[in-house]
């Protein structure tokens, strides 16, 4: 070999590594790319999940307490309440002049039996005698203990109105 090639050869030798270097930079770049779009999809499809087991067991509240107000209503103006067949529990009681508030616990929901909801239902005497107001308020979470608990910071909440 002449002194000559020898020198051409040494001139490149740091190319293959740069080019190494650059390639594995690159196919680095998009495989971070694709896993966050990835981590992203699978937060979006729990979280979906999520608010659809929130919002059903709001709705399985509000469900119950229709129910429940049917004639002879387990929740009277002048309470105190009857027991639940949908809750399974007797609603706790406060009252004003001519008016009642119920509140009630549907706990084993979901898909996993963890969802739960809190229900308060307000009978109002005064509102336009002799009818009787009623407004009845269903939160709805995604996660829950006995009493509808929870320190879970993916916890959600939905809640349903309904008034007549």
């Amino acid at each position: 070999m002449k002194y000559k090639d020898f020198q051409k050869i040494k001139k490149n030798n740091g190319f293959v590594i740069l080019f190494a270097v650059m390639l594995s930079s690159i196919i680095l770049a998009i495989s971070l790319g694709i896993a966050n779009i990835a981590l992203k999809e699978i937060k979006f499809g729990t979280n979906a999940r999520d608010t659809n087991n929130a919002f059903f067991a709001a709705d399985t509240g509000i469900e119950c307490a229709l129910f429940s107000d049917r004639p002879p209503s387990s929740f009277p103006v002048a309470g105190p309440a009857t027991a639940l067949t949908c809750a399974s529990s007797i609603p706790t009681y406060s009252s004003g002049t001519n008016t009642g508030l119920y509140s009630f616990v549907v706990t084993g929901l979901g898909n996993n039996g963890t969802s739960c909801a809190k229900v308060s239902v307000f009978k109002d005497g005064d509102s336009n005698p002799p009818y009787v107001s009623t407004e009845i308020i269903s939160k709805g979470y995604n996660i829950g203990d006995a009493t509808c608990s929870s320190s879970n910071p993916d916890r959600i909440e939905r809640e349903i109105l309904t008034t007549y």
